[in-house]
């Protein structure tokens, strides 16, 4: 079913959001940041007058809805932008914090245009009445600080997924306590974890742990690496399941010859065991799929048939120490790739937090898609959410 509203954004909305990010300092009379405009929401879409709000007021008073299914339009080969743009924008706890208005406190005193621009990208898909908007402004301030990602050239999802993800979390960071208490703060950074969080690093960031062992002197040591993404390779060039790709990630690997790691024990370099395990589980884990292989001249794309589950990931067999508690995942949105190495075309498939249906996002078409559907053997970055969103909501 593809979804009909106006047309297109109009040019004042452009011109506003033009002005409000050329200047992202924007201060009321008492010097305090200013939150996004409340533009009124169009009326609820007839496929959604059904469905009923999710959250009350004390006093009874009905929360307004979001509505999140805005098509965005293509600058010239950013349909990798705009199908990781829509699955950042489909994930209800990032819509919230910025639709809130909370990134504000938050923004550091420098370099706040890349948040200030998503925040305002993120209002007009999920409160305008368009057909589709234009991401233009966030592209500059990408462009500005990354030239690569201005180009009219088609750039890597996985890679513009970080970048956004790494530059979010730069400008929103601030120390937290909790991590900062003295020595308490130099054993976690020792174990890999950064004393700075933000909204980011409390979504999309995880911990492995990698257990490394010397086959010469059985010497062990431990080292911990925090990621946002993590990069699975696909063990077959017909046909796998996600669950395979997982094991061949985490199975152990003996590194010899060229690739063996110098013991601090011996005093040598010597063939080395290491083991991967997932210490600390992300809230919302991103999958990338290794399908582009590359390797110094000779690059190809595997055209993997990678069976996914929608529902009941279980990250618990990858999990040390054992008794952590590890919900299940449930997919919350794909980015997919149609085509070749060096060409093709980027999609996304989310799933509303309102309808709970799932819809395919085309650069600027937006269509309801059968659950069936989302299985695709063009996957290329999977989103899982250990909890059901909740609806994004406004109160008055």
């Amino acid at each position: 079913m593809l979804l009909r509203r106006k047309k297109d954004q109009t040019v004042v909305t452009r011109i506003l959001q033009r002005s409000v990010v050329a200047d992202c300092r924007i201060k009321n009379e008492d010097g305090h940041f200013l939150p996004p405009p409340r533009r009124t929401p169009s009326p609820k879409p007839a496929h959604l007058e059904d469905v009923k709000d999710s959250r009350e007021e004390s006093n009874g008073e009905r929360s307004q809805q979001y509505q999140g299914l805005t098509g965005l339009r293509n600058l010239g080969n950013t349909c990798y932008m705009n199908a990781v743009l829509q699955c950042l924008c489909s994930i209800s706890p990032l819509v919230e914090y910025f639709l809130s208005g909370k990134y504000i406190t938050a923004l550091c005193k420098e370099n706040v245009e890349i948040a200030t621009a998503f925040a305002y990208l993120m209002a007009d898909i999920w409160l305008g009445d368009f057909d589709c908007v234009s991401p233009e402004v966030f592209c500059s301030v990408i462009g500005d600080r990354h030239p690569a990602f201005t180009k009219k050239t088609q750039q890597d999802a996985q890679e513009f997924l970080i970048y956004v993800l790494s530059e979010l979390h730069e400008t929103l960071k601030k120390l937290n306590k909790r991590r900062s208490q003295g020595s308490i703060s130099i054993a976690r950074e020792n174990r890999g974890i950064s004393p700075e969080t933000s909204v980011i690093t409390q979504l999309f960031e995880g911990q492995l742990s990698y257990e490394i062992t010397c086959l010469e002197c059985q010497n062990t040591t431990d080292k911990n690496e925090v990621f946002t993404v993590l990069s699975l390779p696909i063990p077959s060039e017909t046909a796998c399941s996600l669950q395979d790709c997982l094991e061949c990630f985490f199975q152990q690997d003996i590194l010899t010859w060229n690739n063996q790691i110098q013991c601090s024990w011996c005093g040598t370099k010597q063939d080395t065991a290491v083991k991967t395990c997932l210490a600390k589980a992300p809230k919302i884990v991103i999958l990338h799929l290794k399908r582009f292989d590359c390797q110094g001249s000779y690059k190809r794309k595997l055209g993997t048939d990678i069976h996914y589950p929608l529902s009941n990931l279980d990250l618990s067999p990858y999990v040390y120490p054992l008794f952590r508690k590890n919900p299940k995942y449930s997919l919350c949105a794909v980015v997919n790739h149609f085509g070749y190495l060096d060409g093709g075309h980027y999609t996304a498939f989310c799933k509303h937090t309102v309808t709970q249906n799932w819809y395919s996002f085309d650069d600027s078409q937006v269509t309801e898609i059968p659950h069936s559907s989302v299985q695709s053997a063009a996957a290329y970055l999977l989103f899982y959410s250990c909890q059901a969103f909740s609806v994004p909501t406004r109160k008055h």
